[in-house]
């Protein structure tokens, strides 16, 4: 039997939840004050004793079951506190209208308080008595009261890009050894295939990056191109994935025989190079048919294959399988080391690295599970930790060569249980998935997973340190930080424990399916699931499902049967995905889905309106309207969202309508028309992000400038009317908050605007993409004392650095691409501006690597 996780971080929020001032306020108003009291004294003392009943139940079957119950009243129970929330904020948009009062009371006719007041009565004794009897049964296992003790580790340095050789260790024979296979005169064959083979974690992908980016390959070939495979061959999946590395352009919108003809079109007569990371197919028909399809490129082309598999590699391999070994020893300990201590901090620590000398010799040169134990241990000194990793019980299950997942759930088995939960969501999306932090993050806060003793932290803030303390655990790779947002994926090996942990909570659902669990909480689909009726029976005998997910772009539901059957059947939905649909017209019963966090409605591409009863939603945290390019306007009623926080949107119109207070996060794409944002911006006093993408029509900010006082990273691309030095007026007005700045695509910028100053002390990231007529940086840009990170490309006439000094002391990344004149400049040693930038750790020009 499978076992029951996360029932003690539910039990913790739901109690957050009761013994919050404002819920204790609308006990007393509502009259339910005696149960909820009961329901609170119950649910702590239940709550004492789950951390030792999820560890006990592995011995127990009993105490699974029993958990499992406990999972599903305190499912029920957070229902029933939603419909207080949603209450108490509706009462305050008929209260915020004054004069208004009556027709705000009619848009909200189906509150009736006496209705509501002995309906929600009868709910919370209903629960009670639940809980009541469930708990009961606590006594005959004789559980012992367990504090939460697990604190998130401290953070260490994120890297920029996808491989740092200096984090590879004791690969570079290997990628020696590769690199002159591929140099080599050709073995006969049309194309070379190269298959590296060796158990998981070893490091197959790592090396294979190495030598992606080796500079004898990128001149070598003329075309490069890397795809993840993993566990579906799918043959349109692979051309899709394959066109997008040689393109950079999503072409799902095509069939397989248009792909075809394109990716031949791409490849024809080029010398290339493909990388076939991580392949599980063992069907010799499916390759045969993809490498035909590969035959048009020149004589020298390679292929580079990785797997575990010595069938698969010598299924696809024109030469003998490269066997790729563990690492020596010697490697694993420094390896180790760099993981576990601070730069040089180890020679004060002499005891624990002798006890990390023997954790490393059990790890069996294996990189994953050296750098996973390393990075469990960064940060702890005490002895007795140290000695708890190298003694552990799990070592005894970790029997199969080559299995390290039992090493990666130690490190999971520490995680704090609040972190268990977000990473487990993890398992939502397929294996080789691209995460962005902007999507995960509103996932995690709308399934209500985002916790902090701190009541003023913002929830954005909160995820994102979830995801640093995931990546201090190396659980994340191919980790890039864009300043406000970051992207990365997870190892495979770190994908099948998120499915491990997440049981039957999450689920990834396809036309197959012919059975669905009642206890799934969470599903995504990958393909046309939602025109399979059969599909949509079996999902409601999840009665309490919260998610429904699209995880594949470009394919979304066309008919208005689906998006019916979502708002009918799943009331309490907390996430219901509708990205790349076709219907028409979004029901207005969608007003009744008051546990509703996020709505995605993203590319749907003929929906003209939505329904105003959208804005009943008194809990949407989270809108995405990019992309609904026929969309004339937005609902009228939008400023009635009182907790919308994220908005997204395309439309045709010239304004935009009064938003809430408590947005933080705005884009506005695609908006042609769009001419004034004053009446949107004007209570938008929290807003901390603000991007605005192709707006031709958009003239000035100057106006709206001045009420973002919190702003914190602004973004303007290809708004080729806008004017961004007439700002110069009044600078006073303008935000001293800045942390990231970008500006791309403008070509009417000739000079950088001077309002910039005002954030001197803040500005940590600047970013000047495809803006050809700027001729020269200002003289202030020495102020810039914070600045990280400096990114200049496509500028052709920016022609210096600075005309005096430049002193930026706290620059790392600095990056300069299709600039000739200022990359002659800054060349190494004998550039004339070389001076200002020798400081930075991590310096590119024109793609290149200098340091």
């Amino acid at each position: 039997m499978a076992a029951e996780t996360f029932v003690f971080n539910i039990a913790a929020k739901l109690l957050g939840e009761l013994v919050s001032p404002a819920f204790q306020e609308a006990c007393l108003v509502w009259g339910v004050e005696s149960d909820l009291r009961r329901l609170e004294n119950t649910l702590s003392n239940v709550k004492a004793v789950l951390l030792d009943a999820e560890e006990q139940q592995v011995h127990n079957q009993e105490l699974t079951v029993w958990l499992g119950q406990l999972k599903e009243v305190f499912y029920d129970a957070q229902d029933v506190l939603d419909e207080f929330e949603c209450e108490a904020l509706r009462k305050q948009v008929v209260e915020m209208q004054g004069s208004n009062t009556r027709k705000v009371r009619r848009f909200f006719s189906s509150s009736n308080p006496l209705i509501f007041r002995t309906k929600m009565a009868h709910k919370v004794k209903e629960i009670r008595a639940r809980l009541d009897e469930v708990a009961a049964d606590r006594a005959k296992f004789h559980l012992s009261p367990r504090s939460d003790d697990r604190h998130v580790v401290r953070g260490r340095e994120m890297s920029y890009s996808f491989v740092q050789p200096s984090d590879v260790i004791g690969r570079d024979h290997d990628k020696e050894n590769i690199v002159e296979h591929l140099m080599g005169p050709s073995d006969g064959q049309p194309i070379s295939v190269v298959p590296v083979v060796g158990i998981g974690g070893l490091g197959k992908t790592a090396l294979a990056k190495l030598v992606f980016n080796d500079e004898r390959v990128i001149e070598h070939f003329e075309l490069k191109c890397w795809v993840c495979v993993s566990d579906e061959f799918v043959l349109k999946q692979l051309l899709v994935k394959m066109i997008k590395s040689i393109t950079r352009e999503n072409r799902n919108d095509l069939d397989e025989e248009q792909l075809q003809v394109l990716l031949r079109n791409n490849l024809d007569g080029k010398k290339f190079f493909l990388v076939l990371d991580d392949v599980w197919n063992e069907d010799r028909g499916k390759w045969i048919e993809l490498r035909n399809l590969l035959m048009g490129g020149a004589n020298g082309s390679n292929i580079l294959v990785t797997t575990r598999s010595p069938t698969i590699a010598s299924m696809m391999g024109t030469m003998s399988p490269y066997n790729l070994e563990g690492l020596l020893h010697q490697e694993s300990l420094s390896l180790f080391i760099k993981w576990a201590f601070d730069e040089g901090k180890e020679r004060q620590h002499t005891n624990l690295v002798e006890i990390g000398d023997v954790i490393v010799k059990k790890c069996k040169g294996v990189p994953l599970a050296v750098k996973s134990l390393g990075s469990l241990l960064y940060s702890k000194l005490d002895e007795r930790d140290w000695l708890f990793v190298r003694d552990n019980e799990m070592w005894k299950l970790n029997r199969k060569e080559g299995d390290i997942l039992s090493v990666l759930q130690l490190s999971y088995n520490q995680m704090p249980s609040y972190l268990k939960q977000c990473f487990a969501f993890l398992s939502f999306f397929p294996k080789d998935y691209g995460y962005n932090t902007l999507n995960l993050i509103r996932y995690w806060m709308a399934n209500g997973l985002l916790q902090s003793p701190n009541e003023n932290q913002e929830p954005e803030d909160i995820g994102n340190q979830y995801i640093d303390e995931l990546y201090s655990r190396c659980f994340l790779e191919d980790y890039i930080d864009l300043g406000y947002v970051r992207e990365f994926k997870i190892h495979d090996l770190a994908h099948d424990l998120a499915l491990s942990s997440a049981q039957s909570e999450c689920l990834i659902i396809n036309c197959q399916i012919q059975n669905i669990s009642k206890k799934v909480w969470h599903v995504s689909y990958t393909d046309n699931t939602w025109q399979n009726e059969n599909v949509l029976k079996c999902l409601q005998k999840s009665r309490s499902l919260r998610t429904i997910l699209s995880v594949l772009e470009g394919v979304g539901p066309s008919t208005k049967s689906f998006v019916d059957s979502c708002v009918s059947k799943f009331r309490y939905l907390r996430v219901l995905d509708l990205s790349d649909s076709s219907f028409e017209v979004l029901p207005s019963s969608i007003g009744t889905m008051k546990h509703l966090r996020l709505l995605d409605l993203s590319r749907n591409c003929r929906i003209h309106k939505l329904p105003n009863s959208i804005c009943k939603l008194q809990n949407l945290e989270a809108l995405d309207l990019s992309g609904c390019e026929k969309l004339e306007e937005l609902p009228k009623d939008i400023r009635y969202l009182l907790r919308l926080r994220i908005f997204l949107v395309t439309t045709k119109q010239k304004s935009l309508p009064g938003c809430p207070n408590s947005l933080r996060f705005l884009l506005l794409s695609n908006c042609g028309n769009l001419e004034s944002l004053v009446e949107m911006m004007q209570v938008c006093t929290n807003l901390r992000f603000l991007s605005i993408e192709h707006c031709g029509g958009l003239i000035s900010l100057l106006p709206i400038l001045k009420f973002l006082t919190t702003l914190e990273a602004l973004a303007i691309e290809n708004c080729e009317k806008l004017d961004l030095i007439e700002m110069e007026d009044d600078q006073d007005d303008f935000p001293t908050s800045l942390r990231l700045l970008g500006f791309l695509k403008l070509p009417q910028l000739v000079v950088m605007p001077d309002w910039i100053k005002r954030s001197a002390n803040s500005l940590q990231i600047l970013v000047i993409d495809s803006c050809p007529n700027l001729t020269a940086f200002p003289e202030w840009l020495v102020n810039l004392e914070s600045l990280r990170r400096l990114t200049i490309l496509s500028c052709p006439k920016l022609s210096a650095l600075s005309k005096g000094k430049l002193c930026l002391p706290a620059l790392r990344s600095f990056r300069i691409a299709d600039c000739p004149k200022l990359i002659r400049r800054c060349q190494p040693e004998i550039g004339e501006d070389w001076h200002m930038i020798a400081h930075a750790s991590d310096i590119y020009l024109d793609g290149k690597r200098i340091k």
